[in-house]
């Protein structure tokens, strides 16, 4: 496969995960009202987990893993920032929530500065500023009903799922990308019944239906962004993901009759530009 055969597929793969991830806020947001996030949590993982079993048991190799706690460690984390998008969607506009979710990189950016000693690049830092400006465009916080519990949750979400990924870059060195994949469904679905447990009620047929497609699109969606980044450079496939923006718009429009507001689509831009000078400043050499 050539080249650009192969970057067009990875293009057309994080698309396909982007429709995903749309479509998997609505069914969250239909099911909120009945279903603990605990509970969808847990048949998220499950039915996840069961998508992807096959392909385990035929390749029993990819779960030799360099490590043991971190990926229980990294299971608890994504359940975390799964229950807070949970609550974001349930409480507060889709299309703004998802807008946040997009600030995810500008925090790993800072957590590698931190933590992993990494040495902030002018570009970069530039790019963190605007993607700040970004967040409080969306966020509104002068508002006379502030920043609702709704949108802090969507934050912590964005937040834990940048610590995840500063968790992952050291054991991406060591593990490959299936085994991460695997061990991460393998050890989401332990974490996650033991919460869903103490709050557990039987769902309906008719919710058990949605949260096996939720559980099934969210295992195609990880296949697809993993496969995604395989078959292209991460500064190519990265922004694609922003399509997830105008698909939620037009899904929680259609569904639940949200209109976004300029702002939330101005904000979300600024989110964007400040994403595509991070992936700028990855082509260049370090400044010494």
């Amino acid at each position: 496969m050539r080249s650009d055969q192969k970057e067009l597929l990875g293009v057309s793969l994080m698309m396909l995960a982007s429709a995903l991830g749309a479509v998997d806020a609505v069914l969250v947001r239909q099911l909120s009202p009945e279903v603990h996030p605990f509970v969808m949590g847990f048949t998220r993982s499950l039915f996840g987990l069961l998508v992807v079993l096959p392909w385990i048991l035929s390749r029993p190799g990819m779960l030799k893993s360099n490590y043991h706690f971190r990926h229980f460690l990294r299971a608890a984390l994504k359940l975390a920032s799964l229950l807070a998008y949970f609550v974001a969607f349930a409480t507060a506009p889709l299309a703004i929530v998802t807008a946040i979710a997009f600030t995810a990189p500008i925090f790993v950016t800072i957590g590698a500065w931190l933590f992993l000693s990494e040495r902030p690049r002018a570009l970069r830092i530039a790019a963190v500023a605007v993607g700040f400006a970004g967040v409080l465009i969306v966020l509104n916080p002068g508002s006379d009903t502030g920043i609702s519990l709704g949108l802090q949750f969507a934050l912590l979400g964005a937040l834990l799922t940048a610590l995840i990924q500063l968790i992952l870059k050291p054991m991406s060195a060591r593990d490959s990308t299936e085994t991460l994949v695997a061990w991460n469904l393998i050890a989401t679905v332990p974490v996650a019944a033991i919460p869903a447990a103490f709050v557990w009620s039987n769902p309906t047929l008719a919710q058990w239906g949605l949260l096996a497609v939720q559980g099934v699109l969210g295992a195609l969606a990880m296949t697809c962004v993993t496969r995604a980044f395989y078959y292209a450079e991460a500064s190519l496939i990265g922004p694609v993901d922003f399509l997830r923006l105008p698909f939620v718009a037009a899904l929680g429009y259609l569904f639940f009759g949200q209109v976004v507001a300029m702002s939330t689509w101005i904000g979300a831009l600024v989110i964007f530009v400040a994403t595509i000078l991070m992936a700028q400043s990855a082509r260049r050499r370090p400044v010494l």
